[in-house]
């Protein structure tokens, strides 16, 4: 028997695969809805190591700035385990061409955007490179569409008969940043999983200058990108409520220094994922989101997936 919550669950879901589909014949040309779930994928989607070789392949110029050695461990990264991230509901489209790091224009002049990443200006010469000409794999997100109309899609694309995500690929070459959104899935573990080799193997956006720019005890250089998405690394300095906020304070001077807020009736989300607001005190973490200025730098973390401990 199904539960409220089931129930709830499926009607939000299906609201979903109808709101994707009227915005799809809306579009002009002739592509077609495709929307329903997608079966005959495999059970996993595998590692991406064959997408990201294709895309080494194919930006031997438009990356000259990578070394051999740094290709050599973006491969390694590409092996991490993309859990269960498949296409869900899924749309066949072919790119016509692409405007930015993360916004595609289809055949049918629909635009789609790939709002679980952020990305730095190299990356459209990235996938343009990996995806112009070719057909992808769409699943729709909630919501269907962003304010501009542009269609809110993760992507995937075919090597060695593997559908693979192309998000993922550009986060293993360190052009891109996971974004976590509300409906936080297997494949923003995918994407968490594979900045953390990109990071680890300083490629991109994880090399030293960048990293040691976006510390929090930095607060000049984190106001000079004021309106932008970071990734801030830095101790928590102390922790402390005002009405129906949580302070994360990482200086002394709240005027000037970094802070991350939390409001109190996400705290118990917060807790209940291992992120509790009270026990970063004295730890170092890492704090993704956009900067904004209230005195000095600051961040609003509204889930848990934006702060993460980084001992």
């Amino acid at each position: 028997m199904q539960t409220g919550a089931g129930r709830k669950t499926g009607r939000r879901r299906l609201a979903m695969q109808r709101r994707a589909g009227a915005l799809w014949r809306e579009a002009p040309g002739s592509m077609r809805w495709r929307g329903t779930v997608t079966e005959g994928f495999q059970a996993g989607l595998g590692p991406c190591a064959h997408l990201c070789a294709a895309l080494f392949c194919a930006l031997t110029v438009c990356l000259s700035p990578f070394s051999l050695a740094a290709q050599e461990r973006a491969k390694e990264t590409a092996s991490a385990p993309a859990a269960a991230c498949i296409p869900r509901n899924a749309i066949t489209a072919s790119v016509k061409s692409v405007s930015d790091g993360r916004t595609l224009t289809l055949d049918n002049a629909r635009e789609v955007r790939l709002p679980a990443i952020e990305v730095e200006d190299a990356a459209q010469a990235a996938l343009s490179k990996l995806t112009t000409g070719r057909e992808l794999i769409l699943s729709p997100l909630v919501p269907a569409a962003d304010r501009y109309g542009r269609l809110n899609m993760r992507a995937f694309i075919a090597i060695d008969g593997r559908q693979q995500s192309v998000e993922a690929a550009l986060v293993a070459l360190g052009l891109a940043y996971a974004s976590p959104r509300a409906d936080d899935d297997a494949c923003m573990k995918l994407l968490l999983q594979t900045e953390r080799s990109a990071r680890m193997n300083k490629l991109g956006l994880w090399n030293d200058d960048t990293r040691k720019k976006m510390r929090a005890e930095n607060p000049a250089a984190l106001t000079a990108v004021q309106g932008k998405f970071a990734v801030v690394e830095g101790k928590v300095i102390s922790v402390r409520e005002s009405g129906g906020t949580i302070y994360v304070n990482f200086g002394r001077r709240w005027s000037e220094d970094f802070t991350v807020t939390i409001l109190k009736r996400n705290e118990r989300k917060f807790t209940d994922a291992g992120v509790e607001p009270k026990r970063l005190e004295g730890r170092a973490v890492r704090v993704r989101g956009f900067i904004e200025e209230r005195g000095g730098p600051w961040i609003e973390a509204a889930i848990s997936q934006q702060i993460e401990v980084a001992e």
